[in-house]
């Protein structure tokens, strides 16, 4: 019999999400001064948009 309860309860993408915070968190304590936006940027992969001519 199978049993309703018995479920995995792991979310990829939230794992993904909890782990780009955690790196923040842990960027900003370490960091004497406010992460600037480049920075912040680079900790989370974004890759910056290039402008439309």
């Amino acid at each position: 019999m199978h049993d309703q309860f018995d479920v995995t309860l792991e979310d990829g993408d939230l794992l993904n999400e909890v782990e780009l915070t955690t790196t923040l968190i842990i960027a900003a304590s370490e960091s004497e001064e406010h992460l600037s936006q480049e920075e912040i940027d680079r900790l989370l992969g974004v890759n910056p948009r290039r402008p439309v001519d």
